[in-house]
């Protein structure tokens, strides 16, 4: 902004950046939920994820044939409630045995591909060349198909992977990524508009290849090597922020607080998402989105300035 950028070129840079924070949002959400969605659970089984599904379903309908664009933002609920269900599922060891497993993953993979091919979803899964339709944005039920899938070869397999894990030097490895996982996740998007600008800058370089080219998939290996080479020391340096914990002894905050709290945060990181910045500070949707994050989260309990 100050250096004269223009407010949509900001705007789109921000929102592209911002893309991986929806996740926080639903995912707040989702655990805040989780009380009543597990006693759902422990009442009805497996039936209370078909629920989730059916609703999504309904959903869906409605908005392909009934054109209700605005009901298709409650599948935020209904498709992500139905997947978190399936952990539920995995922790009350309430699953079929590996090959039922591995046909309950093929079922997913065929429907995902049966909406795609035979119905109005696009083929990518995490936004879309034809931008009037998302699989994500809002939710659709081909993200419940994908989340079957990706749920059924996992589990499959759950048995030779913990004998895999149950390597000293394995397992190490695997706890140090977790440690910052989710800070790889949320900044990785950044480093890449980053080096699209610079790129941009120097005329292009490296843009200029033919998407879906030989020379196109040559040269991917290169791009997520530098990729990975610059977000790993951002991730390292972040890291410890994904590491806080409350201070051993420190009272918890009242329910209303973290509810409250949570529900702001969420808010704020929505819209932030949603509409990005424009980089003026006297934009008010930009001063009240970043207020609603940081109000939440400090009436939650978070202490900000430490």
């Amino acid at each position: 902004h100050l250096f004269g950028a223009k407010p949509e070129t900001i705007v789109f840079a921000s929102r592209a950046s911002l893309v991986p924070t929806w996740f926080l949002a639903i995912y707040t959400v989702i655990v805040l939920l989780a009380p009543l969605t597990y006693a759902f659970w422990r009442r009805w089984g497996v039936t209370s994820f078909a629920v989730y599904v059916v609703l999504a379903v309904v959903v869906d309908f409605a908005y392909f044939q009934l054109e209700l664009r605005w009901l298709g933002w409650t599948n935020y609920f209904w498709v992500w409630l139905a997947v978190h269900h399936l952990g539920f599922m995995w922790r009350d060891n309430r699953l079929p045995g590996p090959v039922s497993l591995f046909f309950f993953g093929l079922l997913g993979i065929a429907g995902l591909v049966a909406l795609v091919f035979m119905g109005p979803y696009p083929l990518a899964m995490a936004g879309s060349p034809d931008e009037s339709v998302s699989n994500s944005l809002p939710p659709k039920i081909t993200l419940i198909a994908l989340g079957v899938f990706q749920f059924g070869m996992a589990l499959s397999i759950e048995k030779p992977m913990r004998r895999f894990l149950s390597s000293l030097r394995v397992w190490a490895a695997t706890v140090i990524v977790n440690t910052f996982i989710m800070t790889i996740y949320l900044w990785h998007m950044t480093i890449l508009v980053i080096v699209l600008g610079i790129s941009f800058l120097l005329d292009g370089f490296g843009l200029s290849v033919e998407p879906g080219s030989s020379e196109w998939w040559w040269s991917r290996p290169l791009w997520l090597l530098t990729l990975l080479v610059l977000l790993l020391p951002v991730a390292m340096a972040l890291s410890p922020l994904e590491r806080r914990a409350r201070p051993k002894g420190a009272p918890v905050p009242a329910a209303w607080r973290l509810i409250l709290g949570a529900v702001a945060a969420c808010l704020g990181i929505a819209l932030l998402t949603l509409f990005g910045f424009d980089g003026d500070p006297f934009n008010r949707l930009d001063i009240v989105t970043l207020a609603l994050v940081l109000a939440g989260a400090s009436v939650a309990g978070l202490r900000i300035t430490s």
